[in-house]
Formats: structure tokens, sequence, C-alpha cells
């Protein structure tokens, strides 16, 4: 538990302490963000924030799991290093967006098929390391199998491993893409996705804990109730250093921001979130864990397909739905409260599913 706490604290501090000197740096470059023009025209005061905040997140969540790992004696489990090794990747790619846009002056970056591909490459790269590397106990950090609150029945290996590999890989990809782009739309107010993930992932170290005190042994389900997730203290220590970094930034994001995260954070937040909910067996709690996330993302779908196939109609004032509420002319601090608030009651019933499940098996 000391490692946790070492984590979480740590990456706070170094986010919390760090961030005023990378917005001096950011300032002196001019790397600003620039607004889209179809937004609320209450944005185009922001234009010139400096973003890649996301850059603190990532040093302060590597930071803190590196410290953690130090002071406890321990090397780290190969789950959180390909865990990491995805949030850095995706961080990467946001970097790269983050960039295009300050280059090119303007409020997009990358084509969405260059992000697409990029998202691709390190999905791949993060789905082959979780099922081939085996442990002593000859178990990998994943499983072929569908997994709501643990694996189920359901194996994506039912035609055989190479069937199985192809659509896990498949599946990874989805889970990585869909919720990398579902936290990039939901950070589109200050302080409402740094903190939305502080929420999202504290849950998230409440679940890895749990995981961690009622492991399977050899035999897997010879205990009622035990979890096959490998490395789960792993997943602890870096849900935990998420949340303390997400603590930190949110100081200097809150309204009125003084830095933006940037795709550099919305990608990596997504990417690590997917990977938490792959290594931990709990793909379709995440759904619950990230509800306000979904929500967002279904708001835009609903959005544009609606003003597809009805020739320009709108079910929204504006998408996401963050934005239609701005619309209906509530404060922008109103909407993230409120927001926060949501995703605080729907991580509450996952995390109370995810123990009322375990109780029922004992």
């Amino acid at each position: 538990m000391l490692s946790i706490l070492i984590a979480a604290a740590l990456s706070f501090l170094v986010v919390f302490a760090g961030t005023p000197m990378f917005v001096r740096f950011l300032t002196a470059k001019e790397y600003g963000q620039f607004i889209r023009q179809d937004g609320p025209t209450s944005h185009l005061t922001k234009r010139g924030t400096p973003t890649m905040g996301g850059a603190m997140i990532i040093l302060g969540t590597v930071l803190g799991y590196a410290a953690a790992n130090i002071v406890a004696g321990r090397m780290p489990g190969l789950s959180g290093i390909v865990l990491l090794g995805l949030m850095a990747g995706m961080g990467f790619i946001g970097f790269f967006d983050d960039f295009a846009k300050i280059r090119h002056k303007q409020s997009e970056g990358l084509t969405p098929l260059g992000k697409m591909i990029g998202q691709g490459i390190v999905g791949i790269l993060f789905s082959v390391l979780v099922l081939f590397f085996r442990n002593a106990e000859g178990r990998t950090p994943a499983s072929t199998h569908i997994s709501v609150i643990r694996d189920t029945r359901v194996n994506l290996a039912f035609a055989g491993t190479i069937v199985g590999i192809l659509l896990f890989v498949a599946w990874a990809n989805f889970l990585i893409t869909a919720w990398s782009n579902a936290v990039n739309l939901t950070d589109g107010l200050d302080g409402l996705a740094s903190g939305i993930s502080m929420i999202a992932f504290g849950t998230y170290t409440i679940i890895t804990i749990w995981q961690s005190y009622h492991p399977c042994k050899a035999v897997i389900g010879a205990e009622p109730g035990c979890y096959a997730v490998r490395d789960p203290r792993d997943l602890a220590i870096i849900a935990a250093a998420i949340m303390g970094a997400c603590i930190g930034f949110l100081w200097w994001n809150t309204n009125p921001a003084q830095i933006f995260m940037g795709d550099t954070g919305s990608l990596a937040l997504g990417g690590a979130f997917a990977g938490l909910s792959i290594l931990s067996h709990t793909e379709f709690l995440a759904i619950l864990i990230g509800g306000v996330y979904l929500v967002e993302v279904i708001s835009v779908v609903i959005q544009t397909s609606v003003y597809k196939a009805t020739g320009g109609k709108r079910v929204f004032r504006m998408a996401p739905l963050h934005h239609h509420f701005e619309m209906l002319e509530w404060k922008e601090v109103t909407v993230v409260v409120r927001f926060w608030t949501i995703e605080l009651i729907m991580a509450a019933l996952g995390l109370g599913i995810f123990y009322a499940e375990w109780l029922a098996l004992q």
C-alpha cells in the first residue's frame, strides 16, 4: 500500500510543481491552443492558452511509478511497463497532433487517417506484448476471453489460436481507439477531462488494489472470487499515479485554465484507461467507470448520424454533449461540476457492482 501512496503523491507533486514552469516554456515558444471557429463564441478568449500539458501528466505518472518500485525494492512487472508504453505511445501521437495544430496555426492537426494509423501501430504492439509474454506461472497480462468484471466464457479463440490472436488484436485496438477518442472528445471545457479522469483512475486504483489482495494462486479458481489478473499491484500503482497526476494538473487546468492537456494528454489518458480495462479484465465494467467518456462519444455519433440521415437536422444544439449545455447558457463551471457529479455516480455504481459480484461468489 505504501508504494501506491508514494506513486500518487509523487506524481501529484511533479505535475503540481512542474506545470507552472512548463507553462512559462510553452508561452515563450508561443505554443498556444487554436480554437475551432464553429464552437461556442465564449471559447474564443481561450485562444493562445498553452497546450500539450498532457506531457506533464505522462511525466508525473512515469516518475511516480518508478519511485514506487524503487522504494518498495521491487522490479517493475511486465503489465506495468507495457501499460506505461501504451500511455506514452498514445501521448506521442497526441503530441504530433498538437504540434501540427500549432505549426499550421489552426484547430485541425493530423488527418483522421494519420491518427488512426498511429493508434493502430501502438495498439498492435501493446496487443502482441500482453498476449505473448508469460510469467513463471504461465500467465499472460491479457487473455483472449471477453471480460466484464472478470473473464467470461466468451473466448475469441473459439476457432483456433491464430484466429483468437487476430480477433484479440482487433478487439484491443477497438478499445484503445474508442477510449482514447472518447477522452479526446471529453476534453472540451476547463477541468472537464482532468476531473473525470481523476475519478475514473481513482476507481481503477481501488479495483486493482482489491484484485492484488485476492489473486488466484497456481490453480485458477481454487479460491472463491479470486482474480486471475497478472501484476495487479503494478496496475494499482499506475492507476494511482495517473490519478495523482490528474489532481496536480487540475489545479492549473480548472477554469480559467492556465494550460490545456491537448491531444497529448487526452489520447494518453484514453489509452491508459483502455489498457487498464484489458489488463484488469474489466473491459465491459469500464463502460460504467468511464461513463461520461462514453456519453460524450454517443452524443457525437447521434448528432452526426441524424444530421446525415435528415439532411441537416440536429438532435443537440452542438456536440459533444457538454457544448449542448453551454448553448443552453449553462455556465462552463456548472457544466463541468455537474458532469463530475454524474461521473462520480457512474463510477460508484461500477465499483458497487464489482464488489457485489465478489460477495456473490463467497
